[in-house]
């Protein structure tokens, strides 16, 4: 019976699109996900890929997102914010940030804004230093005494980690090289313009 249902299934074919229901599949992606223009504009495209068309002349996908846009359905710049928040807050640094925010379509200065403080860039180094138990923070680290030194070669594998989580060289150096838990978080607390 589970194999009738399967072929069922396999042999279904999806109607192709018309307006009214790609503007719905529009309304449905914007209430599901948070999602920026860039990102809706991707998925409407692959459906019109996927599915095709009805009728003569394709829908205007830029002039739909446009619309839904105009109409609040879609903030670049408040996606660009949360989606830059959740990732300093997981630990990783402004380049990783920047990818993401690049890769849903969001605009450069849009991008700039979200980043973020230094200050949440250095938050967010210790955050992920601390997550992966790096520098200080590792196996036989104490509190407020010195830390177990690293040999060289795990020394650059945690700069390495810390650099492909999107933090520059300087901070993971200064992280991995902290003597103590302390030392680190005063690093993170230093004023920086």
């Amino acid at each position: 019976m589970d194999d009738v249902s399967t072929d069922r299934r396999a042999r279904r074919v999806p109607k192709p699109l018309d307006a009214a229901r790609l503007e719905e599949m529009a309304l449905a992606y914007v209430a599901r996900f948070a999602t920026s223009a860039g990102k809706l504009s991707a998925y409407l495209k692959r459906k019109l890929r996927e599915r095709g068309w009805e009728g003569d002349a394709p829908h205007d996908v830029p002039a739909l997102v446009a619309r839904f846009v105009a109409r609040g359905y879609v903030d670049d710049a408040g996606y660009a914010k949360a989606k830059a928040q959740g990732l300093l807050r997981r630990g990783y640094g402004a380049r990783r940030i920047d990818q993401a925010l690049g890769a849903a379509g969001i605009a450069e200065n849009v991008r700039e804004e979200a980043r973020g403080t230094r200050r949440d860039a250095r938050a967010a180094a210790l955050a992920f230093a601390r997550k992966r138990r790096l520098g200080p923070f590792g196996h036989g680290s104490h509190e407020h005494g010195e830390s177990v030194r690293l040999d060289p070669v795990t020394r650059e594998k945690q700069v390495a980690a810390m650099l492909r989580a999107g933090h520059p060289l300087a901070s993971a150096r200064a992280l991995v090289n902290a003597g103590s838990i302390t030392q680190a978080e005063e690093w993170a607390d230093e004023d920086v313009d």
